[in-house]
């Protein structure tokens, strides 16, 4: 448990647990936002293509049924709503005493509808007299008379005489050694000469086969699988055709089922009075799609082993030997001298374990030459050199980070690293009050390069330096970061993006520097709170970064000058600095050029 509690505390794990992170979590969501946005797309865009496709079959399949009622109405030379009107020819007469309809033989007029459309099949004309049957078939089959259902359907035709009456779809059986399936259409022959009636005088009964290739033309674009089902319903929910020869069963559900499995789609058939439907199993529907979610998933877990893989590896490989110089540190400083860190690189590492075999090489021979007296000195002096080591050792170690980084192509990671040491450096060393202009700004723009990054380069530094200002006078340390800090966490966050400009220039014995933003501002009664505050004594009580910059300020430079606040809602607020001339003392400047 201990182990694990400094594993979790130790930098490489919290880098590596990093780098595994912003690569996994990435990964992860926008390759399931991609699979499910994918999904979503292809589901509407077939449900959408099925439902056009369903809405043609049935404009279609109306069309054709429309066709065959016009067809079955050419027994009439007149037509009124499908009637005769005005007319004065004797139907009944014709078909009765002369065998003729509209004028022509019947045997004739039946030709004439036989050929009328090539899916006609057969055609069929019973006299209403004496029941007698005329007929003729496309093919050189044999009809049998007794096995025409002729009964159930003028049954059917009697109910609604004036009617066209469309008869499911059923087998040839009245023909002989025929496997075809056809669709029944009859109407009546209505001798309307006669004084209009309740009941109509039914002169004949007109019946045509038509085969069920005709649905089949329009239906065979839907390529149906084993679990689809296709329906053509009349009025009453009955199956008029359906693709698995169940015609004469009703169907009622017509939405999806219950399990989510099945995809159900309708559209009306006005001539049938009825409607076409089809189920579709959305597993048949969907079976690529699942197959490529399914590979898209595979590759995120492929990718996720390998980066989590490159993590440890990574991980162990850079920590191993700087683990291994700690371990040797915590040995001398117990007092132990008689050791040794094994270099295996020459790279930043090798160097620090060549540093620190050197170190304890000196330690020692300085130990048997000198006496006791000097001894008990130099562990003081040694004692101030540990605190030494620690900060360059962090420096080290981030430019071993830095230099791991760009060498496994990873620029931005070392750059953010750069800056980093650079700023730890720049604040660490202590004893500076006054540092020249120049490492002021490049403490700032080091500081400013890891905002950029953090936020995706939606906030920009301008710098703005007059030709009279000389990069060698003297501000005080650590006094603008703040402030940007300030401009960009409060002016700018808010709105997303923006600009940070500094302007610096001499008004006559004085350093002006300006901060501005873009950002959302500050109403006047803020200004003046933050006016007040400014010039109150004591510890800040709200906007802590600028009263301590002002403090700062005053206390280096005298309270005549400080910093002034000025703002402006939606437009951006602007902070000016007031400072002395100053020139970097000698000492000063030893100081930074030996950093």
């Amino acid at each position: 448990m201990l182990r694990w509690k400094q594993l979790t505390q130790s930098l490489f794990f919290k880098f590596s647990a990093s780098f595994i992170l912003v690569g996994l979590v990435p990964l992860s969501l926008l390759s399931y936002y991609a699979v499910q946005s994918f999904t979503s797309h292809v589901e509407r865009y077939t449900t959408n293509n099925l439902r056009q496709m369903v809405l043609y079959m049935s404009y279609n399949v109306n069309s054709a049924l429309t066709k065959y009622d016009d067809i079955s109405k050419l027994m009439y030379t007149g037509r009124y709503d499908g009637y005769v009107e005005g007319s004065d020819e004797n139907q009944t007469r014709k078909v009765n005493e002369l065998e003729q309809i509209n004028s022509v033989p019947i045997e004739s007029f039946l030709k004439t509808i036989l050929y009328s459309d090539p899916f006609i099949r057969n055609v069929y004309f019973v006299r209403s007299s004496d029941m007698k049957l005329y007929y003729q078939l496309r093919t050189n089959a044999v009809l049998i008379p007794e096995a025409l259902p002729l009964k159930d359907w003028l049954s059917i035709m009697k109910e609604r005489p004036r009617n066209i009456a469309y008869f499911a779809a059923h087998d040839e059986t009245y023909l002989a050694r025929s496997d075809k399936q056809v669709v029944t259409i009859g109407r009546n022959l209505i001798d309307i000469s006669l004084p209009l009636e309740k009941e109509p005088h039914v002169v004949g009964t007109l019946f045509f086969d038509v085969s069920t290739d005709m649905f089949n033309q329009f239906f065979s674009e839907m390529k149906l699988n084993g679990k689809d089902e296709l329906y053509v319903l009349d009025g009453q929910g009955r199956v008029y055709f359906g693709h698995r020869n169940n015609a004469g069963k009703t169907v009622t559900a017509v939405s999806d089922p219950p399990d989510g499995q099945m995809l159900a789609l309708s559209e009306p058939i006005p001539a049938l009075q009825g409607r076409i439907v089809t189920r579709l199993s959305k597993e048949e529907l969907y079976r690529q799609l699942a197959t490529t979610r399914t590979a898209v998933y595979i590759a995120i877990v492929i990718c996720a082993v390998v980066l989590i893989a490159m993590g440890v590896w990574f991980s162990r490989r850079l920590a191993a030997p700087i683990r291994q110089v700690i371990q040797k540190m915590v040995t001398v400083e117990s007092g132990n001298l008689d050791t040794h860190v094994e270099v295996r690189s020459q790279d930043e590492i090798g160097r620090l374990g060549h540093g620190f075999n050197r170190m304890v090489e000196r330690l020692q021979a300085f130990i048997d030459e000198a006496y006791v007296a000097e001894i008990k000195q130099k562990q003081t002096e040694l004692n101030a050199l540990k605190s030494q080591i620690r900060p360059h050792y962090l420096y080290n170690t981030l430019e071993v980070i830095r230099m791991n980084a760009v060498h496994s192509d990873v620029p931005e990671v070392g750059d953010m690293i750069l800056s980093l040491s650079n700023q730890l450096k720049y604040v660490i060393d202590y004893g500076e009050e006054w540092v020249p202009l120049q490492q002021e700004l490049d403490h700032l723009r080091d500081y400013f390069y890891i905002i950029e990054v953090r936020f995706e380069n939606r906030y920009e530094l301008r710098t703005h330096i007059a030709d009279d200002v000389r990069l060698s006078w003297s501000v005080p340390k650590l006094f603008l970061q703040p402030l940007v800090e300030n401009a960009v966490q409060h002016g700018l966050r808010p709105q997303g993006k923006g600009t940070v400009g500094i302007s610096i220039c001499k008004q006559e014995d004085r350093l002006a520097i300006v901060i501005v933003d873009d950002g959302v501002g500050m109403e006047k009664e803020e200004v003046e709170r933050i006016t007040a505050r400014l010039a109150e004594e004591g510890a800040p009580s709200g906007h802590v970064g600028m009263k301590n910059v002002q403090e700062r300020i005053r206390s280096l430079c005298g309270p005549e000058f400080g910093l002034s606040v000025t703002s402006r809602p939606h437009i951006g607020t602007s902070v000016t600095i007031e400072l002395p001339i100053k020139e970097v003392h000698d000492d000063d400047s030893g100081s930074a050029r030996g950093r």
